[in-house]
């Protein structure tokens, strides 16, 4: 490997969305730093089958409004 031209391998922990944590080592952040995840497997739609609609600014409702005729909710 060529010498002062990779980043930084260190150890992190990893807060999950329930609030079990890891150890894991990455190039993100500082030594010892904490990453909180917002979305995880524990909380994510593909691996947990229920799926949330999120509106953000409003495109749900304009969906919802535009193709209400058809029957679609």
């Amino acid at each position: 490997m060529k010498k002062d031209i990779h980043p930084e391998y260190h150890e992190v922990t990893v807060l999950m969305t329930d609030g079990t944590e890891f150890t894991t080592r990455t190039t993100w952040g500082q030594p010892g730093a904490t990453l909180r995840l917002d979305i995880d497997p524990k909380s994510h739609p593909a691996w947990t089958g229920v799926h949330r609609l999120l509106d953000s600014g409003g495109q749900l409702a304009k969906f919802n409004k535009r193709f209400e005729k058809f029957g679609i909710s």
